[in-house]
């Protein structure tokens, strides 16, 4: 049975295959491209031609030109791969070495040297001592044949990446040119080009000199559809349930996982692969589209996830080895500096997954992220459900283990030669590793009086979607939601490492049995767009299309059940691509939204200030040139109490029109930068826009999750919508049904 957070349902065909002529809010009409004339072909102005030919694959393009400027250019690339094809030779060589090259019983001291002079009992061992010589090194190798069996596939793994590599050299030399001579970024000045202005530059290029043969002129979502095809599909799977694979969990619940290899493998299978469905291109083939041909499809996708999971199991103890050699080379040195790391956390895999917007660029999600992770975090630690039995028994491991490692310190400090000692340092280490583990399970004093829905509410401007179900349990699903999200280092390190055997039972228990579903959602959610190819229709953001009534979409949106995105997604997803890219046009309904977005904010805006005792912050605010502006715009307007002890009655103003209030404002600034700082020069003032942006949007995600519980019909407030139940990570929640709340520390 699927667990509960399955959303895909009954794909019956409401929405079938189809092809968009256009998806500019002209509508104007050409023919759709088909084949090969489908992808539009690049040309280079007439200065440019001595360098540049016709470009087939744009995908791979835009792509690079991406991935150059996030790698700081043709150098750090360069440098970068060396680095990478080094490392493996020396965790191949030196792994060898240990195993064959070295006589440990005479660094052990356990019998005694041959270049010893007799007499001298107490000489000491050095390294050469214990370094077998090369000839008997290479006889001990030759003998194993399994070690040399494992050699010659580490060889020929290496050579395959350096061959992959060097092709990679070659095209980012040919990007570098393009930097420099079309679009006028050289080398040096890379890192201080946002890739806003690169994006722009391309455009305006486009615009110039015809850039494309596209039927309408190039915009930037026509750039992330390309850049981003395949994971906008990979979004679109975990909003509706496929991913990540989830197994039962015998005490109760659900564990979701999705580790790098199987990430791999799932891009195997569904783009890149050999038998994939794109199998590297644009274009899904002909079979997907047909309804009549799901059967079959699914029967072939069956064998072929029976095939790849058949190769992981035999490639197991390889990978597996690999993997524990890798974490070993990388982890050892940080837990000897920094016991405590693996008590850290950190996103998982997952939340970049559920929590990416449709269309949102990597280093824009990473962004994101940082600024949700203190919050987050913070929450974590305050929401922590009490064991006041385990915190007693850490406080006293950490006691114990505290006391004897002091004991041991002193002796060493007293002599040195205590460290001579048999195990002395080894116990040393673990007493301390010991102590740090417990001590993270003692609760912090600091976290214990600040309250978990404000550091929620905080994490929430950020992280744009709220991991929090309504009713009295909510409180305990939030923590272990986000929990999921943002998990610790030890975790994710061991998922990693038995991701190995792990990997070829999800894809035979949990994507095999799931391949109709699988061959359903290619069918029912690609679309073809003229001169981009098949994308995934959720990435258009269209809320006529996908749009949910909960998230202020109704009237605007004619999606069934199984045709909505969860969570608000693309509601969220169009309000981020238009703040952040203020030239394009959204399509008619989608701008129709945004209208109608705009619309109730100023109409919440003006009833906070015909009926609040207090005004909110003025603009005024951000004239304080002291600190960086999206800091100090949510410092300013969010941590003050907008709600004073008096106003919390029935009827006061409820958080969505505070909030109103607050992104009427930011919008006026953002429509007028000059009163963004008033004595700052033009540039900063432009500097400042894109994170006037960020801020405006995490307004709007707390008021998108405001409005719907406070103002949606009884019906909806019950938790569901046409007899159908809510899902666990859908809003509204039960944390805006508390009613009018203090604002006082939303900042984080």
């Amino acid at each position: 049975m699927d667990p509960p957070g399955l959303r895909i349902g009954p794909l019956i065909p409401e929405q079938d295959y189809e092809r968009l002529e256009d998806c500019d809010p002209e509508g104007s009409q050409h023919s759709p491209l088909h084949g090969e004339e489908q992808q539009p072909l690049l040309h280079v102005p007439e200065g440019l031609r001595g360098s540049w030919h016709h470009i087939q694959n744009l995908d791979s393009f835009f792509t690079k030109i991406y991935s150059y400027h996030q790698r700081n250019g043709f150098a750090c690339i360069l440098l970068e791969d060396v680095f990478q094809l080094g490392q493996f030779v020396f965790i191949v060589t030196f792994t060898t070495f240990l195993l064959r090259c070295v006589d440990y019983n005479i660094l052990f001291a356990n019998q005694p040297n041959n270049r010893t002079r007799p007499g001298l009992l107490h000489s000491k061992v050095t390294l050469s001592d214990a370094i077998l010589p090369s000839a008997q090194c290479a006889q001990r190798i030759r003998s194993s044949p399994l070690l040399v069996f494992l050699l010659i596939l580490a060889a020929a793994f290496w050579l395959f990446q350096l061959l992959r590599s060097v092709c990679n050299l070659f095209s980012y030399w040919d990007i570098q040119v393009f930097y420099r001579e079309a679009l006028h970024i050289p080398p040096e000045e890379l890192s201080s080009v946002p890739w806003a202005e690169v994006q722009s530059r391309l455009l305006a290029l486009q615009r110039s000199g015809g850039l494309c043969v596209q039927p309408r002129p190039l915009t930037e979502l026509d750039v992330h559809h390309r850049i981003l095809r395949y994971t906008n599909y990979q979004v679109a799977l975990a909003n509706k349930g496929l991913l990540p694979a989830r197994c039962a969990l015998p005490w109760g619940g659900s564990a979701a996982f999705l580790s790098r290899g199987l990430a791999f493998n799932v891009d195997l299978l569904l783009f890149r692969g050999p038998f994939s469905l794109f199998r590297g291109g644009w274009e899904l083939p002909d079979a997907y589209k047909r309804s009549d041909q799901r059967g079959a499809l699914a029967a072939r996708w069956r064998r072929t996830v029976l095939l790849l999971a058949a190769v992981n199991l035999a490639l197991s103890p390889l990978v597996l080895a690999w993997q524990v050699l890798h974490a070993f080379y990388s982890h050892v040195e940080l837990l000897r500096r920094e016991p405590g790391a693996l008590g850290a956390r950190r996103w998982s895999r997952l939340a970049r997954l559920q929590l990416r917007h449709f269309n949102e660029l990597p280093h824009e999600l990473c962004a994101r992220l940082a600024r949700a992770y203190r919050p987050a975090a913070a929450f974590l630690r305050a929401a922590a459900p009490p064991a006041p039995l385990l915190a007693l028994l850490a406080r006293q491991l950490v006691f114990f283990a505290g006391a004897l490692f002091a004991a041991l310190l002193v002796l060493t400090v007293y002599d040195e030669d205590v460290l001579a000692v048999e195990h002395v340092l080894t116990a040393m280490t673990v007493l301390g590793v010991t102590a740090t583990v417990a001590r993270s399970f003692i609760p912090e004093e600091q976290c214990q009086g600040r309250s978990p829905q404000l550091l929620l509410q905080a994490a929430l401007a950020h992280m744009h979607y709220l991991p929090e179900e309504p009713g009295p349990a909510g409180r305990v699903s939030a923590y272990r939601q986000m929990a999921r999200l943002l998990q610790y280092r030890a975790v994710s390190l061991l998922e990693e490492l038995l991701s190995p055997l792990l990997t070829p039972m999800f894809l035979l228990f949990w994507f095999r049995p799931r391949a109709l579903e699988i061959v359903d959602f290619f069918h029912h959610f690609t679309v073809d767009v003229a001169g981009v190819g098949d994308i995934c229709s959720f990435a258009l953001m269209d809320v006529k299309r996908h749009g949910h009534p909960q998230w202020l979409s109704a009237g605007q949106t004619e999606a069934s059940l199984s045709q909505r995105a969860e969570d608000g997604k693309t509601e969220l997803s169009l309000m981020r691509f238009s703040l952040v890219h203020p030239q394009w046009r959204p399509p008619g309904h989608s701008s129709k939204f945004l209208g109608h977005l705009r619309g109730r904010v100023q109409q919440d805006a003006a009833s906070w200030g015909a009926t609040s005792v207090r005004s909110p912050p003025t603009p005024g605010v951000l004239s304080d040139s002291s600190s960086p502006l999206p800091e100090a715009f949510l410092a300013n307007l969010l941590v003050h109490p907008l709600l004073p002890p008096r106003d919390l009655s029935p009827t006061a103003p409820c958080p969505a029109a505070a909030t109103a209030s607050l992104l009427a404002s930011i919008s006026r600034i953002a429509q007028d930068p000059s009163c963004v700082s008033p004595g700052g020069t033009g540039g900063q003032k432009l500097a400042q826009l894109p994170e006037l942006a960020s801020a405006e949007m995490s307004l709007h995600a707390i008021y998108l999750h405001q409005v719907p519980w406070l103002l949606q019909p009884q019906e909806i407030r019950r938790g569901g919508v046409e007899g159908h139940a809510k899902p666990s990570l859908e809003a509204p929640h039960g944390l805006w049904a508390q009613g009018c709340f203090s604002w006082a520390g939303l900042g984080g």
